[in-house]
């Protein structure tokens, strides 16, 4: 591999630019904006905000689609589904499932809403 092609990989993972631009692709899909380019500053100007604390960062999901991917997950209704799937639920939202371990192999509806937007906090505030 040329070395200019190294940096340019190390210049991409130090700045975390491909999950930066997997996030805003994904926000685009969900959102389908007429203007995205607006829609875009926009987000990234929530990503500011942010870091400041002077406003939220911008969701994927929101607490009904959290509802709804748990429901999904609890096929059985029990109001509890296994770690394995919180893991990849994570897994299929593009979070990290770094340092997800629990006490109890179980995880119920409100332990699940609380990590995921914990979980999804984290994966704004990197940038």
């Amino acid at each position: 591999m040329a070395a200019g092609e190294e940096e340019s990989r190390e210049y991409l993972r130090r700045h975390r630019l491909p999950e930066l631009l997997h996030r805003l692709g994904a926000l685009l899909l969900f959102h389908r904006p007429e203007r995205p380019r607006e829609f875009l500053i926009q987000v990234l100007e929530r990503v500011k905000a942010g870091r400041r604390a002077e406003g939220e960062y911008p969701f994927l999901m929101d607490e009904a689609n959290v509802d709804a991917m748990f429901g999904l997950l609890d096929v059985l209704g029990q109001g509890c589904i296994r770690l394995e799937q919180y893991r990849e639920a994570l897994k299929t939202l593009g979070l990290s499932t770094e340092d997800v371990e629990l006490e109890d192999d179980i995880i119920t509806l409100d332990v699940f809403k609380e990590r995921m937007k914990k979980k999804m906090l984290e994966s704004w505030s990197v940038y």
